[in-house]
């Protein structure tokens, strides 16, 4: 008896939609919050890593950085495994290699294994936004898959602002060593409950009856992918040519290029920014850097909103993706430039907030965008696009760092990245995200 056919015997009223969906998307959401808990961490320590290990700026640079090469270069392929091996085990290893990264964090005597233990948390962390999407596309509605992607993207900004608000106070409490490996606990837990609860084809999940199923396939693209009960799977082959000269996809990786550095830059160094610029103290950095992450979240969860309600008003695709990125990332180039101007810390902060809100309201419309266009092979376009990204985020901590070292004046990034916004924006004008590769 098939798990539908269980649903329906034991009860459950298939007249009406069960709400297995929403339930996965909690699961995926929560994974994205532990995630950035444990990478985003590092940048409100930075300082007193760095002075406990007596490392150089530039040394400290590399170790910020690290992460993100091998999360860059990586997407693509994990995003593969996701599809080919399937969610359920892909994200629970992911889950327990990024929760062994943390613990190699805490425990790491000197660079070297601050390195490797980075390396590693990139490359658990690589799949774990492909597959989140894959399984989007898969479990949730075309009517709600923006929101869904603002929800996720919400859920990355809540394990941000987690590590921001209590990092600070944590290292100063019981050392910074404890503070990682305290971080590496939940991931352990999600992996074991996740691979309990979460099914990769809807109509293999008790969670769903014959409705919801019904709503979720209507406007689908079916994606080939492993059964949790097969030990094979055949995976339709990848049309690299229609992906890599499809210029819409190319514009789109230098979006992402653009969001992935100016966030990254909120992410590394703005706490030592405010601490050098603005003689704020760790702690208080912290604070003040979960206030952007706080236009960070809100904006991902507006965005999903804005981009579905866009989509349902006009059925256009260009409108609700194209039309938001360009809007918005203009109107974060224009706070961020306005911040730059101003001396009070609190308002230039604001500012810096509100940008990175508008910033923010662009990431469901890049992450649909990439779904659109993907058709079949969301994991190696979303990839695509979240590897080009990585590499620009990875190169940013390090060209700060030699910025800095070059011209003494922290200023000057504020205006670097107002630069790097508007080109994003630019960019989304070549996205037409009807052109889907199939």
């Amino acid at each position: 008896m098939n798990n539908l056919e269980t649903a329906s015997s034991s009860g459950k009223d298939n007249s009406s939609p069960t709400k297995g969906r929403y339930s996965v998307l909690g699961l995926l959401t929560l994974a994205a919050a532990v995630a950035y808990l444990t990478r985003n961490a590092v940048g409100v320590a930075e300082s007193t890593i760095r002075n406990d290990l007596d490392l150089s700026l530039q040394q400290s640079g590399w170790f910020m950085g690290t992460f993100f090469w091998s999360y860059a270069i990586l997407q693509v392929p994990s995003g593969t495994l996701a599809q080919k091996r399937g969610t359920r085990f892909a994200l629970t290893l992911f889950a327990t290699a990024w929760s062994i990264a943390a613990l190699m964090i805490g425990v790491a005597p000197g660079l070297w294994l601050l390195l490797a233990a980075q390396l590693t948390m990139g490359a658990a962390q690589a799949g774990t936004f492909p597959a989140s999407c894959l399984s989007i596309s898969q479990w949730i509605p075309l009517a709600r898959r923006s929101f869904s992607c603002g929800v996720l993207s919400m859920g990355m900004q809540v394990g941000a602002i987690t590590a921001s608000l209590i990092t600070g106070p944590f290292i100063l409490m019981v050392d910074w060593r404890w503070a990682f490996v305290v971080y590496a606990i939940p991931g352990f837990l999600w992996a074991m409950v996740f691979w309990k609860r979460f099914r990769d084809n809807p109509a293999e999940s008790s969670l769903v009856n014959k409705s919801e199923l019904a709503l979720i396939t209507e406007h689908q693209v079916v994606v080939p992918q492993k059964k949790d009960n097969t030990s094979s799977s055949t995976v339709e082959k990848i049309p690299w040519k229609a992906i890599l000269t499809q210029p819409a996809i190319w514009f789109l990786c230098v979006q992402q290029m653009c969001r992935a550095s100016g966030y990254m830059f909120f992410a590394s160094w703005f706490p030592t920014f405010l601490q050098e610029t603005r003689g704020v103290s760790v702690e208080d950095s912290g604070y003040l850097q979960a206030l952007v992450f706080s236009g960070t979240m809100a904006g991902a969860l507006c965005g999903g909103l804005l981009t579905d309600r866009i989509w349902k008003q006009t059925k256009s695709l260009r409108m609700s993706r194209s039309g938001v990125g360009v809007t918005f990332l203009t109107g974060c180039a224009l706070l961020i430039l306005a911040a730059w101007f101003v001396e009070s810390t609190l308002l230039a902060v604001t500012l810096l907030a509100l940008g990175a809100l508008f910033a923010a309201l662009v990431g469901p419309s890049a992450y649909s965008a990439a779904i659109d266009l993907g058709g079949k092979h969301v994991p190696q376009v979303f990839g695509l696009m979240n590897m080009m990204g990585n590499l620009a985020a990875a190169a940013c901590p390090i060209l700060v760092a030699e910025l800095f070292d070059k011209t003494a004046d922290w200023t000057l990034v504020l205006l670097v990245f107002a630069a790097i916004y508007l080109l994003g924006a630019i960019s989304w004008l070549f996205v037409d995200p009807r052109k889907s590769i199939g």
